[in-house]
Protein backbone atom coordinates (compact mmCIF):
# COMPACT_ATOMS: atom_id res chain seq x y z
CA UNK A 1 0.00 0.00 0.00
CA UNK A 2 1.54 3.31 -1.01
CA UNK A 3 2.13 5.55 2.04
CA UNK A 4 0.44 8.91 2.09
CA UNK A 5 2.66 11.98 1.88
CA UNK A 6 1.32 15.06 3.64
CA UNK A 7 2.10 18.30 1.80
CA UNK A 8 1.99 21.40 3.91
CA UNK A 9 1.14 23.63 0.98
CA UNK A 10 -1.91 21.61 -0.09
CA UNK A 11 -3.56 20.76 3.24
CA UNK A 12 -5.11 23.11 5.76
CA UNK A 13 -4.38 22.72 9.43
CA UNK A 14 -7.76 21.03 10.19
CA UNK A 15 -7.06 18.51 7.44
CA UNK A 16 -3.63 17.79 8.90
CA UNK A 17 -5.21 17.35 12.32
CA UNK A 18 -7.68 14.90 10.84
CA UNK A 19 -4.77 12.88 9.48
CA UNK A 20 -3.03 12.94 12.82
CA UNK A 21 -5.71 13.59 15.46
CA UNK A 22 -3.97 12.83 18.73
CA UNK A 23 -0.30 13.20 17.93
CA UNK A 24 1.69 15.14 20.46
CA UNK A 25 5.40 15.74 20.09
CA UNK A 26 7.49 15.03 23.16
CA UNK A 27 10.73 16.71 24.08
CA UNK A 28 12.05 19.58 26.13
CA UNK A 29 10.20 22.88 26.40
CA UNK A 30 11.08 25.21 23.58
CA UNK A 31 12.07 28.01 25.93
CA UNK A 32 10.97 31.63 26.00
CA UNK A 33 8.90 33.28 23.36
CA UNK A 34 10.63 35.07 20.46
CA UNK A 35 10.16 38.37 22.27
CA UNK A 36 12.24 37.22 25.22
CA UNK A 37 16.01 37.50 25.07
CA UNK A 38 17.93 34.52 26.49
CA UNK A 39 21.40 35.68 27.44
CA UNK A 40 22.64 33.13 29.94
CA UNK A 41 24.39 29.83 29.45
CA UNK A 42 22.14 28.02 31.94
CA UNK A 43 19.05 28.52 29.79
CA UNK A 44 20.98 27.72 26.61
CA UNK A 45 22.21 24.53 28.20
CA UNK A 46 18.64 23.55 29.06
CA UNK A 47 17.79 23.68 25.38
CA UNK A 48 20.42 21.05 24.65
CA UNK A 49 18.64 18.47 26.75
CA UNK A 50 16.67 16.28 24.36
CA UNK A 51 15.91 13.17 26.43
CA UNK A 52 14.61 14.45 29.77
CA UNK A 53 12.89 12.11 32.21
CA UNK A 54 9.69 14.11 31.84
CA UNK A 55 9.78 13.74 28.08
CA UNK A 56 10.23 9.99 28.36
CA UNK A 57 7.32 9.71 30.79
CA UNK A 58 5.13 11.81 28.52
CA UNK A 59 6.06 9.68 25.52
CA UNK A 60 5.25 6.51 27.44
CA UNK A 61 1.83 7.81 28.51
CA UNK A 62 0.78 9.42 25.24
CA UNK A 63 -1.16 7.08 22.92
CA UNK A 64 -0.26 7.26 19.23
CA UNK A 65 -3.29 6.80 16.97
CA UNK A 66 -3.38 4.23 14.22
CA UNK A 67 -3.70 6.84 11.51
CA UNK A 68 -0.31 8.29 12.51
CA UNK A 69 0.96 5.91 9.83
CA UNK A 70 -0.28 8.37 7.23
CA UNK A 71 2.64 10.66 8.03
CA UNK A 72 5.30 8.13 8.90
CA UNK A 73 8.33 7.50 6.75
CA UNK A 74 7.71 5.44 3.61
CA UNK A 75 8.23 1.75 4.07
CA UNK A 76 11.37 0.29 2.61
CA UNK A 77 10.66 -1.43 -0.70
CA UNK A 78 11.19 -5.17 -0.45
CA UNK A 79 12.23 -7.40 -3.29
CA UNK A 80 10.08 -10.50 -3.68
CA UNK A 81 11.25 -14.07 -3.46
CA UNK A 82 14.40 -15.74 -2.24
CA UNK A 83 16.54 -14.09 -4.91
CA UNK A 84 15.36 -10.62 -3.89
CA UNK A 85 16.00 -11.34 -0.23
CA UNK A 86 19.45 -12.68 -1.02
CA UNK A 87 20.41 -9.69 -3.14
CA UNK A 88 19.26 -7.32 -0.38
CA UNK A 89 21.27 -9.22 2.23
CA UNK A 90 24.38 -9.17 0.04
CA UNK A 91 24.08 -5.43 -0.61
CA UNK A 92 23.51 -4.77 3.09
CA UNK A 93 26.60 -6.75 4.07
CA UNK A 94 28.59 -4.97 1.36
CA UNK A 95 27.58 -1.42 2.35
CA UNK A 96 28.02 -1.98 6.08
CA UNK A 97 31.39 -3.69 5.65
CA UNK A 98 32.51 -0.88 3.39
CA UNK A 99 31.38 1.69 5.97
CA UNK A 100 33.30 -0.06 8.75
CA UNK A 101 36.48 -0.34 6.64
CA UNK A 102 36.40 3.32 5.56
CA UNK A 103 35.55 4.46 9.09
CA UNK A 104 38.53 2.49 10.41
CA UNK A 105 40.77 4.11 7.80
CA UNK A 106 39.39 7.52 8.79
CA UNK A 107 40.14 6.81 12.47
CA UNK A 108 43.70 5.72 11.67
CA UNK A 109 44.38 8.78 9.53
CA UNK A 110 42.76 11.03 12.13
CA UNK A 111 45.24 9.72 14.69
CA UNK A 112 48.26 10.02 12.37
CA UNK A 113 47.67 13.35 10.61
CA UNK A 114 48.92 16.24 12.74
CA UNK A 115 46.89 18.98 11.02
CA UNK A 116 43.19 19.51 11.84
CA UNK A 117 42.69 20.86 8.33
CA UNK A 118 44.00 17.67 6.72
CA UNK A 119 42.09 15.44 9.11
CA UNK A 120 38.87 17.18 8.11
CA UNK A 121 39.68 17.05 4.40
CA UNK A 122 40.51 13.35 4.58
CA UNK A 123 37.33 12.50 6.50
CA UNK A 124 35.27 14.49 4.01
CA UNK A 125 36.82 12.62 1.08
CA UNK A 126 36.19 9.23 2.72
CA UNK A 127 32.55 10.18 3.41
CA UNK A 128 32.08 11.08 -0.24
CA UNK A 129 33.75 7.82 -1.27
CA UNK A 130 31.41 5.71 0.86
CA UNK A 131 28.32 7.45 -0.49
CA UNK A 132 29.48 6.83 -4.06
CA UNK A 133 30.33 3.16 -3.46
CA UNK A 134 27.01 2.65 -1.65
CA UNK A 135 25.21 4.02 -4.75
CA UNK A 136 24.04 7.13 -2.93
CA UNK A 137 24.37 10.08 -5.27
CA UNK A 138 25.08 13.33 -3.42
CA UNK A 139 24.03 16.67 -4.83
CA UNK A 140 24.68 20.01 -3.12
CA UNK A 141 22.82 23.14 -4.21
CA UNK A 142 23.41 26.64 -2.91
CA UNK A 143 27.06 26.49 -1.87
CA UNK A 144 27.27 30.10 -3.00
CA UNK A 145 25.07 31.01 -0.02
CA UNK A 146 27.77 30.00 2.48
CA UNK A 147 29.49 33.10 3.87
CA UNK A 148 33.23 33.38 3.34
CA UNK A 149 33.69 33.84 7.08
CA UNK A 150 32.20 32.05 10.05
CA UNK A 151 28.53 31.09 10.36
CA UNK A 152 26.09 28.77 12.11
CA UNK A 153 24.35 26.26 9.84
CA UNK A 154 21.15 24.47 10.87
CA UNK A 155 19.63 21.49 9.04
CA UNK A 156 16.71 19.11 9.44
CA UNK A 157 17.41 15.69 10.95
CA UNK A 158 15.62 12.62 9.57
CA UNK A 159 18.15 9.78 9.21
CA UNK A 160 21.43 8.32 10.43
CA UNK A 161 22.79 9.35 7.05
CA UNK A 162 22.50 13.06 7.85
CA UNK A 163 25.87 13.41 9.56
CA UNK A 164 27.78 11.60 6.80
CA UNK A 165 25.93 13.53 4.12
CA UNK A 166 26.66 16.91 5.69
CA UNK A 167 30.31 16.02 6.26
CA UNK A 168 30.62 14.99 2.61
CA UNK A 169 28.79 18.01 1.25
CA UNK A 170 30.04 20.95 3.31
CA UNK A 171 33.49 22.56 3.20
CA UNK A 172 35.97 21.03 5.69
CA UNK A 173 36.02 24.12 7.95
CA UNK A 174 32.71 23.24 9.67
CA UNK A 175 32.58 21.75 13.17
CA UNK A 176 29.61 19.57 14.11
CA UNK A 177 27.74 19.96 17.42
CA UNK A 178 26.92 16.42 18.58
CA UNK A 179 25.58 14.68 21.68
CA UNK A 180 28.39 13.72 24.06
CA UNK A 181 27.53 10.00 23.96
CA UNK A 182 28.91 9.84 20.41
CA UNK A 183 32.40 10.64 21.68
CA UNK A 184 32.56 7.22 23.37
CA UNK A 185 31.39 5.18 20.40
CA UNK A 186 33.98 2.73 19.04
CA UNK A 187 35.94 3.96 16.01
CA UNK A 188 33.55 6.79 15.10
CA UNK A 189 34.18 8.50 18.44
CA UNK A 190 37.88 8.76 17.59
CA UNK A 191 37.07 10.35 14.23
CA UNK A 192 34.60 12.83 15.71
CA UNK A 193 37.02 13.96 18.40
CA UNK A 194 39.96 14.34 15.99
CA UNK A 195 38.04 16.41 13.43
CA UNK A 196 37.10 19.01 16.04
CA UNK A 197 33.48 18.14 16.80
CA UNK A 198 31.79 19.97 19.68
CA UNK A 199 30.12 17.60 22.16
CA UNK A 200 27.20 18.61 24.39
CA UNK A 201 25.99 16.89 27.53
CA UNK A 202 22.23 16.34 27.52
CA UNK A 203 21.83 14.89 31.01
CA UNK A 204 24.04 16.62 33.59
CA UNK A 205 23.01 20.17 34.49
CA UNK A 206 26.59 21.21 35.16
CA UNK A 207 27.76 19.56 31.94
CA UNK A 208 25.08 21.30 29.88
CA UNK A 209 26.10 24.70 31.22
CA UNK A 210 29.79 24.04 30.65
CA UNK A 211 29.21 22.80 27.09
CA UNK A 212 26.86 25.66 26.28
CA UNK A 213 29.48 28.20 27.33
CA UNK A 214 32.12 26.44 25.23
CA UNK A 215 29.93 26.31 22.11
CA UNK A 216 29.02 29.99 22.51
CA UNK A 217 32.70 30.87 22.85
CA UNK A 218 33.50 28.95 19.68
CA UNK A 219 30.88 30.92 17.78
CA UNK A 220 32.13 34.19 19.21
CA UNK A 221 35.68 33.25 18.16
CA UNK A 222 34.55 32.93 14.55
CA UNK A 223 34.22 29.16 14.11
CA UNK A 224 31.62 27.72 11.71
CA UNK A 225 29.24 25.28 13.42
CA UNK A 226 26.65 22.77 12.21
CA UNK A 227 23.59 22.00 14.35
CA UNK A 228 20.64 19.65 13.93
CA UNK A 229 18.27 21.76 16.07
CA UNK A 230 15.57 19.09 16.24
CA UNK A 231 18.00 17.05 18.34
CA UNK A 232 16.63 13.68 17.23
CA UNK A 233 14.53 11.92 14.58
CA UNK A 234 11.97 9.14 14.37
CA UNK A 235 9.52 7.58 11.91
CA UNK A 236 7.08 10.49 11.94
CA UNK A 237 7.55 12.65 8.84
CA UNK A 238 7.78 16.35 9.53
CA UNK A 239 9.86 19.07 11.14
CA UNK A 240 10.07 18.75 14.91
CA UNK A 241 10.46 21.46 17.51
CA UNK A 242 13.74 23.40 17.34
CA UNK A 243 15.91 23.72 20.43
CA UNK A 244 17.25 27.22 20.86
CA UNK A 245 21.00 26.58 21.32
CA UNK A 246 22.05 27.03 17.69
CA UNK A 247 20.21 30.32 17.41
CA UNK A 248 21.66 31.66 20.65
CA UNK A 249 25.13 30.81 19.33
CA UNK A 250 24.45 32.75 16.11
CA UNK A 251 23.00 35.74 17.96
CA UNK A 252 25.73 35.89 20.60
CA UNK A 253 28.47 35.35 18.03
CA UNK A 254 26.98 37.95 15.70
CA UNK A 255 27.42 35.55 12.76
CA UNK A 256 25.06 34.67 9.88
CA UNK A 257 22.62 31.81 10.37
CA UNK A 258 22.43 29.53 7.33
CA UNK A 259 19.36 27.25 7.01
CA UNK A 260 19.83 24.03 5.02
CA UNK A 261 17.46 21.25 4.01
CA UNK A 262 18.42 17.61 3.45
CA UNK A 263 16.25 15.87 0.88
CA UNK A 264 16.14 12.10 0.34
CA UNK A 265 18.01 10.83 3.41
CA UNK A 266 14.79 9.69 5.10
CA UNK A 267 13.80 7.73 2.01
CA UNK A 268 17.24 6.15 1.56
CA UNK A 269 17.61 5.11 5.19
CA UNK A 270 14.39 5.44 7.23
CA UNK A 271 14.34 5.23 10.99
CA UNK A 272 14.65 1.63 12.17
CA UNK A 273 16.82 0.44 9.27
CA UNK A 274 20.58 -0.13 9.19
CA UNK A 275 21.08 -0.57 5.46
CA UNK A 276 20.73 2.40 3.07
CA UNK A 277 18.85 2.10 -0.20
CA UNK A 278 20.51 3.46 -3.37
CA UNK A 279 19.18 6.84 -4.43
CA UNK A 280 19.87 10.56 -4.58
CA UNK A 281 20.38 12.73 -1.52
CA UNK A 282 20.36 16.49 -1.98
CA UNK A 283 21.54 19.23 0.35
CA UNK A 284 19.85 22.57 -0.33
CA UNK A 285 21.65 25.48 1.28
CA UNK A 286 19.39 28.51 1.65
CA UNK A 287 20.34 32.21 1.80
CA UNK A 288 21.84 33.26 5.15
CA UNK A 289 19.96 35.20 7.80
CA UNK A 290 21.99 37.92 9.47
CA UNK A 291 22.48 37.04 13.13
CA UNK A 292 24.02 40.25 14.42
CA UNK A 293 21.47 42.29 16.39
CA UNK A 294 18.76 39.61 16.14
CA UNK A 295 17.08 37.77 18.98
CA UNK A 296 17.56 33.97 19.12
CA UNK A 297 13.81 33.32 18.95
CA UNK A 298 13.53 35.56 15.93
CA UNK A 299 16.34 33.67 14.18
CA UNK A 300 14.72 30.34 15.04
CA UNK A 301 11.34 31.32 13.63
CA UNK A 302 12.84 32.80 10.45
CA UNK A 303 14.97 29.71 9.78
CA UNK A 304 12.08 27.34 10.49
CA UNK A 305 9.75 29.19 8.11
CA UNK A 306 12.09 29.02 5.12
CA UNK A 307 13.02 25.40 5.84
CA UNK A 308 9.37 24.33 5.93
CA UNK A 309 8.75 25.92 2.53
CA UNK A 310 11.59 23.94 0.95
CA UNK A 311 11.20 20.70 2.92
CA UNK A 312 7.69 19.85 1.77
CA UNK A 313 6.88 18.14 5.08
CA UNK A 314 4.37 19.14 7.79
CA UNK A 315 5.17 21.33 10.76
CA UNK A 316 4.85 18.95 13.69
CA UNK A 317 4.76 21.77 16.23
CA UNK A 318 1.49 22.99 14.70
CA UNK A 319 0.03 19.50 14.94
CA UNK A 320 1.19 19.15 18.55
CA UNK A 321 -0.28 22.53 19.52
CA UNK A 322 -3.65 22.05 17.79
CA UNK A 323 -6.50 20.39 19.71
CA UNK A 324 -7.23 16.81 18.74
CA UNK A 325 -10.32 16.29 16.58
CA UNK A 326 -13.09 14.42 18.36
CA UNK A 327 -14.86 11.52 16.69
Amino acid sequence: MTPLTVRRASLTQPELIHRLPAYRQTGVPDGPTPNESPRNAAWIAASLRTNSTAAKQEAACTPVPADTASVTAPAEPRAHGVLGWLSRAIFGAYSLTLLFVLMSVAALLALLLPSLHWRRRTTRWLARLWLALAFLRLRVDGLEHLPAGSCVLVANHSSYLDGIVMKAGLPPRFSFVIKREAANMPVIGVVLRRIGSEFVDRHSAGGRQRDARRVMKRAEQGHSLVFFPEGTFDSVVGLKRFHIGAFVAAARGGVPLVPAVIHGARRSMPNGTIVPMPGTIRIEILPPIEGDGREPGELRDAARAVMLVRLDEPDLTELAAAPARSH
